[in-house]
């Protein structure tokens, strides 16, 4: 059982992707964005906005993309409320890469070649069968990773030194480190056959507590008894040099104030009770942090800048948006009983 919190709202999904591109695909074209549809695109207008338009079919490749980039997310691109958001989306980086630097261009373009190239080697003979499935071509993948890496390109040039400071300082907890031995008393276990209400998830987790808390306690066969989290039972319940800020809130805060070697109370997160022992923990400083997590830290600042730009200035570049609704499937309805050619009498309240 992992340990990190997961959002399960669409909207924080919406989120979560923008930040993966914008992290994960991180520095950021040379050719300039059209402010309307290509050459002989007759399909549909469904959005128009200051500077150009986007037509159905431009849109559908968007989507297109989302699909061959994130494949586990194919269901949550049919959700119109979703659509709706990357429309917006498409927009926006559109604007922004027309806006961009010639160096974010310049940037943005290189990172996207090489991008590419990873992306090409890792699937193999499966990435030419998938651009085929989703009517996409090689130009198609390279035009819309150079879209988006010359808008993080321009953004992140904007971050300063002292917001990268600043910003650290802000979750300065996140970036501590810490060697954590926990038993998890779950309320529903991994394979689903056990199921505790709360009050029988905290009496056995106070019950783990007494026998931690006994002479010679041996959290290696306690853990492995009583602890449900698969990804730390067998190793006595240690998680070693863990940064706490990939766990949950709860845990992260108990992982960070708990006195160093004592046995805690049970700590309640959305997985169950937690019996925790931290045995050793380390806080970062600005001047420690390596090139990637101040690169990330950077990231964080300019993906806050581009959502204020969606969130205050978008709406007042953007005209008009016409998308179609999707067209939701009947279920096939499930015939029950026998048929049988018998009447039935509606039913009444007269007596």
């Amino acid at each position: 059982m992992l340990l990190n919190n997961r959002k399960s709202a669409w909207k924080s999904l919406m989120i979560t992707l923008v930040a993966v591109l914008m992290v994960s695909l991180i520095a950021g074209c040379g050719q300039k964005n059209e402010g309307s549809a290509a050459k002989g695109d007759q399909s549909k207008v469904v959005a128009t906005y200051k500077g150009g338009t986007i037509t159905e079919n431009e849109f559908n490749k968007e989507i297109s993309m989302m699909t061959l980039l994130y494949p586990q997310y194919a269901q949550v691109v049919t959700m119109d409320e979703f659509r709706e958001y990357l429309l917006k989306q498409e927009i926006a980086y559109k604007i922004l890469a027309d806006k961009a630097t010639d160096a974010a261009k310049k940037d943005g373009e290189k990172k996207a070649k090489e991008q590419l190239d990873q992306m090409k080697k890792a699937a193999g003979d499966q990435y030419k069968t998938e651009l085929d499935k989703l009517k996409l071509t090689d130009q198609d993948v390279l035009a819309y990773m150079t879209r988006l890496l010359t808008v993080v390109a321009d953004y992140n040039a904007k971050v300063t030194d002292d917001q990268v400071k600043a910003e650290f300082e802000k979750n300065k907890q996140n970036f501590t480190t810490a060697s954590v031995r926990h038993v998890l008393v779950a309320l529903e276990t991994q394979d689903g056959k056990t199921k505790r209400t709360k009050e029988e998830a905290l009496k056995r987790a106070k019950e783990v507590q007494a026998k931690l808390k006994a002479p010679n306690a041996d959290w290696n066969k306690i853990a492995k008894e009583y602890s449900d989290d698969g990804g730390s039972k067998d190793n006595g319940g240690l998680y070693k040099d863990a940064a706490v800020g990939q766990w949950v809130e709860e845990f992260k805060k108990a992982a960070v104030e708990l006195p160093l070697n004592k046995i805690s109370d049970p700590v309640e997160s959305q997985f169950g009770y937690h019996v925790m022992k931290v045995e050793s923990r380390v806080e970062m400083t600005f001047d420690k942090l390596t090139a990637d997590q101040k690169e990330s830290l950077r990231g964080q600042v300019s993906g806050a800048s581009m959502n204020q730009f969606m969130e205050k200035e978008l709406p007042g570049l953007i005209t008009k948006t016409d998308l179609p609704k999707v067209e939701k499937k009947e279920e096939p309805k499930q015939e029950t009983g026998k048929k049988t050619d018998e009447k039935t009498e509606p039913t009444s309240d007269k007596k």
